[in-house]
């Protein structure tokens, strides 16, 4: 039976976490150690179970793709389960493989004020944990809350910068994040976490240079990070030692991959405990960079309106400056994506896609449709502008402006991304994609699976009802 939440003024977060002569990470894990299932409010109990089928769908969908099946041929065999697969791994190898499958396609949960991914790096690490420990659901539910509650803090602590150094805030935030899901779920004490924090700050690895030329190494950023925060959390848990000072220090994490601004730690601590921002996870309405998505929204309304294609001579948008150097330059690749891949990251590609075909599904990033003139023809056409006001990283806006043949001028935008806070997806909608995503990568019974994932935070053991993610069809 679902246990009910503790009030918030039945909780005593302000005793663990105001320890003036701490640091960061001993105030952080101070919180976790005293977490109970009881802490998590209904909210947020509703996100950890959403957060989940979103995941378990993701993989099915992935797994036939040469990625997943590359990581699968390099992985060691064990007792875990790799979704989707007959196939048993490591724990290790098994959060490396969910994670990459869940985050392959970018299709995955994201965070407006980060952003970061949390389900595809915390779900795989404390799944492999739960099945290696035999763990019940609650203490699941309770590693999944405690994890995407990090990830998103942590993203909020320098905005931009992470990118700008030329790292993935998944990857590397990621790695503390899914270590602190494991360490919480297992139920470390604080000094447990401390170290395994510590850990994994030594383990926080991720580049951005795939969008150089649409590698597929942000595929396993996130898989990475599960994995690493697997190991982390066990070898803290084991007595290995880890910096103190991990994140604030001289050599310490914000100083390595976030140079450029002076940290905010106080959104590390402000409400935590109370206030629960991972509440706040979006939900992708497409399989596509974060930020992509409002554009194709935009795109879309103006076809909807009766915009055609082959009435359009000039098409210009207006944009964070956050967006240009991952998702607007160098203009000439963006506009004809190297690969399928390198599509998914493109605001011109994504802008044709709703001009021209009026959806942006799975099948749309693909060989072929980066091969289609008629998409290209008005990619070619997409120029931008930065808009010093624009609130990126706080929210996800959207604009596109279109000229026509016969001189009208045509705009839309959108101040939000759908999915998220100002426009959720509602449940029903969110298993909806998860029945079509395992439906794409050729699951059976899908209505099952999806039963599983809503029962697999109340099991007695969560392990043993992750088994019945294995295999799922030819």
């Amino acid at each position: 039976m679902q246990s009910e939440a503790r009030r918030p003024e039945d909780r005593n977060t302000n005793d663990t976490i105001a320890m003036p002569d701490a640091t960061l990470s001993e105030r952080l894990s101070a919180w976790g150690a005293s977490l109970s299932p009881l802490d998590v409010p209904a909210g947020m109990r509703a996100k950890v179970e959403a957060i989940l089928v979103d995941v378990v769908g993701l993989c099915f969908a992935a797994r036939h793709t040469d990625y997943v099946a590359s990581i699968l041929a390099a992985a060691e065999p064990g007792r875990h389960v790799a979704i989707g697969h007959r196939a048993r791994l490591t724990a290790a190898d098994a959060a490396l493989l969910n994670g990459t499958a869940a985050h392959g396609e970018d299709f995955d949960d994201t965070f407006e004020g980060g952003p970061v991914h949390s389900g595809a790096v915390v779900v795989p690490a404390v799944l492999a944990a739960a099945e290696r420990e035999g763990l019940s659901g609650e203490r699941a539910m309770l590693g999944i809350a405690a994890g995407t509650e990090l990830l998103c803090r942590l993203g909020l602590v320098t905005p931009k910068a992470i990118h700008r150094a030329g790292f993935h805030p998944t990857a590397v935030l990621g790695a503390l994040a899914a270590a602190f899901g494991v360490g919480v779920a297992l139920g470390l004490d604080a000094k447990g976490l401390k170290e395994t924090l510590g850990i994994a700050g030594s383990t926080a690895s991720g580049i951005i240079e795939y969008l150089g030329d649409g590698s597929s190494t942000k595929r396993m950023h996130a898989g990475w990070a599960a994995q690493s925060g697997l190991r982390s959390a066990l070898m803290g848990r084991a007595g290995f030692v880890g910096p103190r000072a991990v994140l604030e220090g001289e050599h310490g994490f914000f100083k390595a991959f976030a140079p450029s601004v002076t940290p905010a730690y106080g959104h590390l601590f402000d409400g935590l405990g109370s206030r629960w921002i991972a509440e706040t996870i979006t939900f992708k309405p497409y399989p596509c960079g974060t930020m992509v998505q409002p554009y194709i929204d935009c795109a879309k309304r103006l076809r909807a309106e009766g915009l055609k294609p082959d009435e359009i001579v000039a098409i210009h948008c207006s944009t964070s400056d956050g967006y240009v150097h991952r998702l607007w330059e160098p203009l000439e690749m963006k506009r004809r994506p190297p690969t399928a891949y390198a599509a998914k990251f493109s605001i011109p590609f994504g802008v044709a896609l709703g001009l021209v075909r009026g959806e942006a599904g799975l099948a749309d990033f693909s060989d072929s449709a980066i091969a289609d003139e008629a998409l290209l023809a008005l990619s070619r056409l997409v120029t931008y502008e930065v808009d010093p006001a624009d609130p990126y990283p706080a929210r996800f806006t959207g604009h596109v402006r279109i000229t026509t043949r016969d001189g009208r001028t045509l705009e839309a935008r959108q101040d939000h991304m759908r999915g998220g806070v100002d426009a959720p997806l509602l449940r029903d909608e969110l298993d909806a994609k998860f029945l079509a995503n395992v439906r794409y990568g050729g699951g059976r019974e899908p209505e099952a699976l999806l039963a599983l994932c809503c029962k697999l935070l109340s099991a007695e053991n969560a392990g043993e009802a992750f088994g019945g993610f294995a295999g799922g069809g030819s």
